[in-house]
């Protein structure tokens, strides 16, 4: 089993890859198609914004099999998440779960705006997503940030997967068990659409 450490070393060492434009050819052909057909084994479970923009496997260069992902806009959790969170740390023993948020969020644009001119027409699925980032970000608006738009948005990004991450860490009785005697770990990320780096802010342990 990959630790939750030697995951997020993976993670790290294919987005420095992504990032230089080079890839490591992961193998997508037959024979790899083949080996998962009756199993697989993801090394980290990535819980993303559902943005085009943001492929994990791409972002982080690994190829079939080797993530388990989860795409929400918002990269918000609802129980469906933290539910599909708690089956591939289950099932599969992924011991690394990463909250992946970006900048330029859009729910997270449109939760502000939401917050500053509420529409009374908005659908009810998308205030969904609004009511879920709202707790996170609405303090900012409190703040001298109010002022200043892009840093406002910067660190409502940051604000919401902080939440998130600690979402997943103590609204499953499942995963906090497997945090404190697995060594499960959750830990929250932030990729840059302009540089296409990812930063882990999160959760990270010293020297991970």
């Amino acid at each position: 089993m990959i630790t939750a450490r030697q995951a997020l070393t993976l993670l790290k060492d294919g987005n420095k890859r992504f990032v230089a434009e080079r890839g490591r050819d992961a193998p997508i052909g037959q024979t790899r198609r083949s080996e998962l057909t009756e199993r697989q084994e993801p090394f980290a479970i990535i819980l993303g914004c559902s943005d085009s923009r943001v492929p994990a496997e791409l972002v982080f260069d690994q190829g079939l099999g080797d993530l388990f992902v989860i795409r929400v806009a918002g990269n918000i959790v609802a129980p469906s998440q933290i539910g599909s969170v708690e089956f591939a740390a289950e099932r599969f023993n992924t011991r690394l779960v990463v909250v992946l948020g970006h900048s330029g969020c859009g729910a997270i644009i449109a939760t502000l705006d939401e917050l500053r001119r509420p529409r009374e027409k908005q659908s009810r699925n998308l205030r969904a997503i609004v009511d879920r980032v709202r707790p996170s970000v609405e303090p900012l608006l409190a703040t001298e940030l109010r002022h200043n738009p892009p840093a406002l948005i910067n660190d409502a990004v940051r604000a919401n997967v902080r939440a998130s991450a600690s979402h997943l860490r103590h609204g499953s009785d499942i995963l906090e068990d497997l945090i404190a005697r697995d060594g499960l770990l959750v830990v929250g990320a932030e990729y840059s659409l302009e540089t296409g780096i990812v930063e882990f802010f999160e959760g990270v342990p010293s020297g991970g």
